[in-house]
């Protein structure tokens, strides 16, 4: 199976190459879809993911919704790890730790960067995620625990 990055890389090259791949993405765990999320950048070592401010994410003051902003950051960090994994490992969400730092009152990015991940490593990854307002404010940060193992070889 092609990389999500190549999957990525190939789907942008289309008008609604973005949007598509997004949606197929968010599919995999149909709850995503309920933040309509656009996959902007998904490179090895960084993904943004962005979320329209409009009703369906709101809460009752009228601002991205709490649970919104973790379903967005839970994305990108998912979507790097696809991106960024070695072959050798696979991986599941083990926790999430989160900081509300401002009101999201606009559309916010999901922002999701790691460093290089060893061929052996096993263990807890975390995966920080910032969610940004587009003028840059930080309005939650994340701390993702991704759990590392290796791939069980076929027999």
């Amino acid at each position: 199976m092609a990389s999500v990055v190549a999957l990525f890389e190939k789907s942008k090259k289309y008008p609604l190459g973005k949007k598509i791949f997004s949606r197929v993405v968010a599919a995999r765990a149909p709850y995503f879809k309920s933040i309509s999320p656009l996959i902007t950048e998904v490179r090895k070592g960084h993904v943004e993911i962005f979320v329209k401010n409009q009703k369906k994410v709101h809460n009752h003051i009228g601002t991205v919704n709490a649970i919104a902003l973790c379903a967005a950051a839970e994305l990108s960090a998912g979507v790097i790890m696809e991106a960024s994994l070695p072959k050798t490992l696979r991986w599941i969400p083990r926790g999430m730790t989160v900081r509300y730092t401002a009101k999201a009152d606009g559309d916010v990015t999901a922002i999701a960067d790691i460093d290089t991940i060893p061929d052996d490593f096993s263990g807890d990854w975390i995966v920080p995620v910032k969610v940004k307002l587009n003028d840059g404010t930080v309005v939650m940060e994340a701390d993702i625990s991704m759990y590392l193992t290796p791939k069980k070889k076929a027999s």
